[in-house]
């Protein structure tokens, strides 16, 4: 890509906190005398991501970490505390109108759960077809030839359109999911863990289908998953995400070559590899921390093999580390790394 062509989508120091409000009886302790406080979720703390047309990011991390709240953020399904988000270099909350709409259906989602995320009510025919006929982008009269070539590009027969979801497949359903989104004929996808409820060959499948897809379609991709070794055989670049915080960026062979952060460290040696030398697994000491109260300074340094005094009470700042990665430890700056 020119160095001059912007991101296709950016996000530039989004955060996102939910706010828990008091229940009818947590107000009345309160009245009473109680101290009782509502409590607020720090989802997404400070996060700046640059994504590129036609670049596959891997966005990696455990449970709870952040990385679906992120990628509703991306797209808009979820609103942003602070920061922005930018398409091809403009601010999408300056957007409007016919400009606005087209951003809108550019950005679309896979979701984690083929399961819950297809209405058990409606026909593959309207499922995969509401959207384009709802929009204008094809008439009632095309819905069934349109949703039938959307099948066929994901891999299933266009013989199936007047099914229910119950009819199929797990790994037939996450097609139905994909060609649901490709059916407004989007540029950026965010694939939330999409292979995850899968059987393993049918990962496989799937990804390999992701693959295809990027190649015919020219399609960008923000691939979230918990799954190191998942991501490894799709992205480009990867993004270790930990308690709301990006911790180390870079690309797939320099990161897994030669991780920098003591978290993404620790995240590596838990992938199974068959290769003829001998290797230590160690596994993380401790659980995640909650979101509700989040440690200081390092969110990691309660369970980081390097702590010290520092990592309580400063954030250490994700800065570039080597050509185009980046790693958020103090370790970086003291000279220990």
């Amino acid at each position: 890509m020119n160095e001059n062509t912007p991101p296709l989508l950016e996000l530039k120091a989004v955060s996102r906190r939910f706010e828990h409000s008091l229940d009818a009886a947590a107000k009345l302790a309160k009245l009473l005398g109680g101290k009782v406080l509502s409590q607020t979720v720090h989802a997404v703390n400070d996060v700046s991501l640059a994504i590129s047309p036609g670049e596959v990011v891997g966005l990696v991390g455990e449970s709870g970490c952040g990385k679906s709240t992120l990628g509703r953020l991306a797209i808009g399904l979820l609103p942003l505390s602070e920061g922005e988000r930018y398409w091809r270099g403009k601010p999408i909350s300056g957007l409007a109108g016919a400009e606005k709409k087209a951003q809108q259906l550019r950005t679309q989602m896979i979701f984690q759960d083929p399961y819950a995320s297809l209405n058990p009510r409606m026909r593959v025919v309207d499922i995969v077809g509401e959207a384009p006929v709802t929009h204008g982008l094809i008439s009632r009269k095309q819905q069934a030839e349109y949703v039938s070539e959307q099948l066929n590009r994901v891999g299933l027969s266009g013989q199936v359109l007047r099914r229910f979801p119950h009819q199929f497949s797990g790994g037939q359903r996450a097609r139905i999911g994909i060609a649901r989104a490709l059916a407004v004929n989007p540029e950026f996808l965010v694939c939330d863990e999409s292979v995850a409820a899968l059987d393993v060959s049918i990962q496989a499948q799937v990804i390999n289908l992701f693959l295809d897809l990027r190649s015919q379609l020219n399609l960008t991709y923000l691939f979230i998953s918990h799954d190191l070794s998942v991501v490894e055989h799709i992205s480009d670049r990867i993004v270790i995400m930990y308690l709301g915080r990006v911790v180390e960026t870079g690309s797939v062979q320099e990161l897994y070559a030669d991780p920098n952060h003591p978290y993404t460290q620790a995240l590596l040696s838990g992938i199974g590899k068959i290769v003829p030398k001998k290797r230590t697994f160690v596994p993380i000491k401790g659980e995640i921390p909650s979101p509700l109260s989040p440690p200081s300074g390092c969110h990691f340094h309660p369970r980081c093999p390097h702590v010290m005094p520092l990592r309580n009470s400063e954030v250490p700042a994700l800065r570039e580390i080597a050509p185009g990665r980046q790693s958020a430890c103090h370790l970086n700056t003291t000279g220990s790394a």
